[in-house]
């Protein structure tokens, strides 16, 4: 499975309390954040539904990055 390969970075599906809390640390709303397809591999993968957020961690040497995606439709 492509999942297991070292160049896709960590998804991890957020628990309503913690993705509160990152809308609220960016002082954003889901409507703005960057979208993931609920069809995406890494989504189907962690059975995320329309609406939650997904946590990407991403290594590069040195740099940790951190992103995240709001399941839509598609």
């Amino acid at each position: 499975m492509v999942s297991d390969y070292e160049i896709i970075p960590k998804h991890e599906l957020l628990s309503e309390s913690d993705a509160e809390k990152v809308i609220k640390k960016f002082n954003t709303s889901l409507d703005k954040l960057p979208r993931i397809l609920e069809s995406d591999q890494q989504a189907l993968k962690l059975n995320a539904k329309i609406g939650q957020i997904i946590k990407i961690s991403r290594n590069d040497g040195n740099v940790s990055y951190t992103y995240y995606r709001v399941v839509v439709k598609g």
